[in-house]
């Protein structure tokens, strides 16, 4: 290997270089690591979830069980910007493997758990280490790789999370059948090794001196303002009413709570939120897009199952494979427009394309009535996952391009939270306004029997449909297909607003290398091993244009 030549490169460059440059056969090693700790972060939700019944048998409290999830939510959501920002500060390897411990050692205690009340604050725990899995992956991903080589690893990160969101209702419920409940938790604990050791092993970046000290203010009230506002989008139509005291004062205490933030972020010396970041056109339109992702990509993912469930007398064992359309094409897309990316240098289009898709998708499903078929509601769901897979991980690699090296931490979490927060709005907004339609259309069609069938919720699994007298089966089913109509329907026309959005991105060049500058395989390029790709992750410092 020639030895490079550094005497004319500044010391500064040098150190980027540095940051930039991991070793070249520890490349795909940190990749896999990268991708079994997505996993983990991306199959927790989706194993417990089967498990739940069990853990209520086995533990009690049913009266709490929501919380099961809601403060693992919450803790995941509140934690996200903090651990963006404290990669940032004093390295990313550092607070990347602290959240992975915080995350294994929250999954053991849960599995531990004595009670309920127990196993609800371990969640909590664990949703804290949650919070910094996904970040940690993303801004790793982008100081080892250049923008420009970045959308193909990304689209392996979006076929990671479709595995997730297919494999881990059946996992879930496999492993509960077999070996009980709490090894639904104990299972991340030999994944996690795994990826603790690679990632400690293999992964090699500068620890960092931060200059100012943490913004605990900022941090703080950033926590109250977003854990206000999921518990808003959890409890509102559920729990409480939309128009209750609880939750009119949640909505005041998150509202003050952001405003509050936003001041204090301005006066901070390391702002836990940097707000110059929003300047910059591209990254501000990829967190509107990212939120409004997020809003429809959930609402679908929950009301898609239970349409073919309730209408179409398809099996909720295999709930996981019902989205099979929408994940594979998702997946396909995705890798597709990643792979495109890196050879041309060229994302505009994506986020174009993913929008009209994802309006054209989501428009179809509205159409879906009781007698639409399963091969019929597969193709409509194919052209939705190919909208989303255009715009899944584009939307990180442009936020990412949009900033310094410096804000990479920031840029990744902040574009996760806001896919988190569209997320948690979209399955509160889309559920109330199916639960009020499928309640209407029973009453009219059912009368008060049919009032009393949904009036404890308004969805019904397999089983209880069953046991239903055919005319008020029948009613039901009309109404699940006339909620998930409404729902859809808001789906396609909050859509409607990325797609507006997606026209005013501008195709900034992608920094770094690529096959355009330079043939080389994949360790090569990542590490920059020569003295042009050195240049070109020196080139990585500087900033996209800022509109």
């Amino acid at each position: 290997m020639p030895e490079k030549r550094t005497e004319a490169v500044p010391r500064k460059t040098q150190a980027v270089q540095q940051e930039a440059e991991p070793q070249p056969r520890s490349v795909r090693v940190v990749l896999m690591a990268l991708m079994i700790t997505m996993l983990l972060a991306m199959l927790d939700n989706m194993i417990v979830g089967p498990a739940m019944p069990t853990i209520v048998g086995d533990l009690g409290g049913m009266e709490h069980l929501s919380w099961v999830v809601t403060a693992y939510t919450l803790a995941t959501a509140a934690s996200t910007p903090i651990w963006g920002k404290l990669g940032d500060m004093y390295g990313r390897k550092g607070s990347f493997l602290t959240a992975i411990v915080i995350f294994l050692v929250g999954s053991a205690l849960s599995g531990m758990a004595q009670s309920m009340g127990q196993l609800i604050g371990f969640r909590g725990i664990q949703g804290l280490g949650a919070g910094g899995l996904m970040v940690g992956v993303m801004a790793i991903i982008g100081d080892l790789v250049p923008p420009r080589d970045r959308g193909k690893y990304m689209g392996m990160m979006t076929g990671v999370m479709a595995v997730a969101m297919i494999g881990g209702p059946l996992v879930g419920g496999s492993i509960t059948d077999h070996f009980g409940w709490r090894w639904a938790f104990y299972i991340n604990l030999p994944l996690g090794a795994v990826a603790l050791a690679m990632v400690t092993s293999v992964l090699h970046l500068p620890k960092k001196k931060a200059q100012g000290r943490i913004d605990y203010l900022g941090a703080a009230l950033l926590t109250v303002g977003i854990s206000a506002l999921v518990l808003v989008t959890t409890w509102g139509g559920s729990e409480y009413a939309w128009g209750s005291a609880v939750i009119m004062e949640l909505i005041g205490i998150g509202v003050a709570s952001l405003i509050g933030f936003l001041f204090v972020q301005k006066k901070a010396a390391e702002p836990i939120l940097p707000l110059h970041i929003f300047h910059n056109r591209n990254f501000t339109l990829m967190a509107v897009i990212g939120f409004i992702t997020g809003f429809v990509m959930f609402g679908a993912m929950l009301f898609l199952p239970l349409f073919q469930q309730s209408v179409q007398g398809a099996s909720a064992t295999n709930s996981g494979l019902l989205l099979l359309p929408m994940l594979l094409s998702m997946m396909a897309v995705s890798m597709v427009a990643g792979r495109v990316t890196t050879s041309t240098g060229k994302y505009r289009l994506f986020p174009i394309a993913g929008t009209v898709l994802m309006v054209t998708g989501f428009y179809l499903l509205a159409q879906m009535d009781t007698g639409t078929s399963r091969l019929t509601s597969g193709l409509y769901m194919a052209v939705l996952g190919a909208g989303m897979g255009f715009l899944m991980q584009i939307t990180m690699l442009v936020a990412q391009n949009s900033v310094e090296m410096k804000d990479m931490g920031v840029a990744s979490s902040s574009a996760t939270l806001f896919r988190t927060l569209g997320s948690s709005f979209g399955v509160a907004i889309m559920g109330a306004l199916f639960n009020n339609r499928v309640h209407d259309v029973m009453a009219e069609r059912a009368g008060k029997l049919g009032g009393k069938v949904t009036e404890t919720s308004a969805q019904l699994d397999a089983e209880h449909l069953k046991m239903l007298p055919a005319a008020i089966r029948d009613a039901y089913q009309h109404a699940v297909s006339a909620g998930t109509h409404s729902a859809f329907l808001l789906g396609a026309a909050i859509s409607v607003v990325a797609l507006i959005a997606s026209f005013f991105v501008k195709e900034v060049p992608l920094r770094g290398s690529g096959p355009a500058d330079k043939p080389a395989g994949d360790a090569d390029k990542l590490a920059g091993n020569a003295d042009g790709d050195s240049a070109r992750a020196a080139g990585r410092t500087t900033v996209a244009e800022p509109v």
